[in-house]
């Protein structure tokens, strides 16, 4: 893990930072209620963000479903990417999946994206699949990723 960073539970606190990488990230961000809903919600979601000097530079979540995580965003600041991050966020939710008894994760990445590809390929997701028409924004497929979550971390 990069020297400096921390990783830790979001917080309402945090909104406002996870909001400005979430516009910066994604051609249709979550809103600010959608936000704060999945924070202060009574369902089972849950989320990480990574701190770097003092300011949040990426944050990740997902639902839990029965055991399964559904992987709902994964983001890191601009100025901050290509440093170990995403990793660090992806690899510190395998540790949350393990104590809350998750066995899979899964998610949808755009098929451009070979960036995210790369990235969650190294860290265990396989394709499953296709979702034909899954973006807007513009139209594109979503690639279905799966992985069994480890039972030790791998770094």
């Amino acid at each position: 893990m990069r020297e400096g960073l921390s990783l830790r539970p979001m917080q309402v606190e945090d909104v406002d930072q996870v909001l400005a990488i979430e516009n910066v990230s994604f051609s249709q961000p979550w809103s600010r209620e959608s936000m704060l809903h999945e924070l202060e919600g009574e369902h089972k979601a849950h989320y990480i963000v990574a701190v770097l000097d003092g300011a949040v530079c990426g944050y990740a979540g997902f639902w839990q479903i029965f055991d399964e995580a559904h992987i709902t965003n994964v983001a890191v600041r601009p100025d901050c990417r290509n440093q170990k991050i995403g990793e660090a966020l992806l690899w510190e939710m395998d540790r949350l999946c393990r104590c809350l008894g998750i066995l899979y994760q899964t998610l949808e990445v755009r098929v451009s994206n070979m960036p995210a590809r790369r990235l969650y390929s190294k860290v265990g997701f396989a394709s499953a699949g296709i979702r034909p028409g899954y973006y807007e924004k513009p139209r594109e497929d979503a690639d279905i990723l799966w992985k069994e979550v480890p039972n030790e971390t791998v770094s």
